[in-house]
């Protein structure tokens, strides 16, 4: 029998990784590393929003951060060429 090591973010934690293996638990520390720089980089973003916008509801401003920092390539391309946000939603929808 093998030994296999599998890898989480300590941000989604043990009991949510093996509830959604296949998004959270990782065969590399590398794509772990990665899950949890994401999660980082979203917490920071809700938090930013709740301030900016103090009437938006929590649970939204975590779906609105989560969907930003999943997709940080798209934003930082859309910086230089805003029209990529649409162009992807346009693919997105077909």
């Amino acid at each position: 029998m093998a030994v296999q090591s599998l890898f989480y973010s300590d941000r989604d934690g043990l009991e949510m990784a093996l509830k959604t293996p296949d998004s959270m638990l990782f065969t590399t520390k590398a794509d772990a590393d990665a899950r949890d720089k994401m999660l980082e980089l979203s917490e920071n973003i809700q938090l930013w929003l709740e301030k900016k916008i103090p009437a938006m509801p929590e649970e939204y401003a975590e779906q609105c951060a989560l969907l930003i920092a999943e997709n940080k390539d798209l934003f930082q391309k859309a910086l230089k060429k805003p029209e990529v946000l649409s162009e992807q939603a346009d693919t997105d929808s077909e």
